[in-house]
This record gives C-alpha cells, sequence and structure tokens, in this order.
C-alpha cells in the first residue's frame, strides 16, 4: 500500500509540474526556504508529541525531497531512482555489523566505524569535513566536536569541561576591546556546546526549550500588566520580576 501511495506522489508532483504555474517555475534554489521550514515544523511536532501532526509535516518534507528530484530529472541530472538507490547502498556499507561481518559492542562503536567508512568512501581529507556550513552555529559545533571525539580528541571527563567552561569565563572578564570580547564569548559558547554534548543533551534542543520558557514567562507578565492596564515601559523592573517568578512557579506546579 505505501509503494502505491509512493508512486501516487511522484505522479501528482509531475503533474504539477507541467500544469501548475506555481510549480512549474520553482527552482532548487527557491525551494532551498521550505526544505527548512518543513524541516523545523517537523522537529516542532515531534517535541510536543503531537503524532497526528507530525504525520502530516513528514508528508510535507517528503514533498520537498521529491519536487527537487523531479526537477533533476527533468534537467537529466539525476533521477529518483538514483536517489534512493544510494541512501540504500549508503545503509548497507556503512552497517556492516548488519549486513556483513563485523562486530560491534555498543553504539559508539557502531558511530565510529560509520565515520571510518565516511572518511575512506568519501575520500575526504580530515574527519571534520561533510558538516554543512549551513547549520545552526550550536548544531554545528556540536557535529564538529562529536566527530573530533570519535578519534579520542576529547576531554576525559565532565570536570575537566566545567573548568574550561570557568576559564573561558574568566577571559571574558578580562577581554578589553571588542575583538577580544567577541572571541572570548565564541569560546565559552563553544564550551558550553562540549559541555552540552559531553552530557548527551542537544546544545540546540537545550536552547531552543529555554527560549520557549522565556516566552512563557514573558507572555505571562504582559497578560498579568494587560489585565491591570499598566503599560510594559511604565512598570519599574521590580514588579517585573515579580511576576516573573509567579510565572516560574505556576510552571514548576503544573
Amino acid at each position: 500500500m505505501h509503494l502505491k501511495e509512493f508512486d501516487r506522489l511522484v505522479q501528482i508532483m509531475k503533474r504539477l509540474r507541467k500544469e501548475c504555474p506555481w510549480d512549474r517555475e520553482q527552482t532548487p534554489e527557491t525551494l532551498r526556504q521550505y526544505i527548512l521550514e518543513e524541516a523545523y515544523e517537523t522537529i516542532e511536532m515531534i517535541d510536543g508529541g503531537n503524532w497526528d501532526e507530525l504525520k502530516k509535516e513528514l508528508g510535507d518534507l517528503l514533498l520537498q525531497i521529491i519536487f527537487q528530484a523531479e526537477i533533476a530529472e527533468e534537467e537529466s541530472r539525476f533521477t529518483l531512482a538514483e536517489v534512493i538507490e544510494h541512501i540504500n547502498n549508503k545503509l548497507v556499507e556503512r552497517h556492516p555489523h548488519v549486513f556483513g561481518d563485523t562486530t560491534v559492542h555498543s553504539a559508539a562503536e557502531v558511530k565510529g566505524n560509520w565515520e571510518q567508512i565516511k572518511l575512506k568512501s568519501e575520500r575526504r581529507k580530515s574527519i571534520l569535513e561533510g558538516v554543512p556550513k549551513t547549520l545552526s552555529a550550536l548544531l554545528r559545533a556540536q557535529r564538529i566536536q562529536d566527530k573530533a571525539s570519535q578519534v579520542g580528541f576529547d576531554w576525559e571527563d565532565p570536570a575537566g569541561v566545567l573548568d574550561k567552561v570557568q576559564e573561558e569565563i574568566a577571559e571574558l572578564r578580562a577581554g578589553a576591546s571588542p575583538q577580544e570580547i567577541e572571541e572570548e564569548i565564541g569560546d565559552l559558547l563553544f564550551s558550553l556546546v562540549n559541555l552540552c554534548r559531553f552530557q548527551g543533551v542537544s546544545a540546540e534542543d537545550a536552547l531552543r526549550k529555554t527560549t520557549e520558557k522565556f516566552i512563557s514567562r514573558f507572555q505571562y507578565i504582559e497578560q498579568k500588566l494587560g489585565e491591570r492596564q499598566q503599560p510594559l515601559k511604565a512598570v519599574p523592573l521590580e514588579v517585573m520580576e515579580q511576576l516573573w517568578q509567579e510565572a516560574k512557579s505556576r510552571a514548576q506546579n503544573t
């Protein structure tokens, strides 16, 4: 059944490219923003545990893949079948413990093998290659650190990372020029991302969740001041801080 629906999606896309003015004028470049948008919407549904909406967002994300492949096929660059063949071959090649005779004892060994196979098969000069520059800075930093750790370039324990964080804070305090301060803040952020990675936490997810928490608490302040008909700019910081603590307490008790 799923193969029938997949083929139906492909045929719908082909027809849209021929008969719909908007779809017909799209290019790989004009569609880039939609790939990002659909990916982030998919993540939002996963975070919220909204499975009905996740089903829809996964479909929207799949559409972008089909769209890109259809344009490429029209321009004789590659076909959808080649896209699928490539990922099939990659999965088999990079899981020799499943499809071959390699033995592994942990997920960490699987990751290590994956990186080594990638390095050889794609003829990369550095193990750090392959992390897109277009990733968010936090996510890219964590992926780079993760790759370096695969060859043993890593801290021995969290205490070492925490010491590095404290060292970077001290250097930030000593920073004089704007350039020095920017560099030290970058070093501090990089160290904090390393700490996240070492603790098994996604820096991207952690900051995203904290941002959402901030929004929720700040909107509580706006709501309460709105009920009192008090404009934000006219309210002392002490009052806003009191409301912030109320919002924090409410969240902890729910």
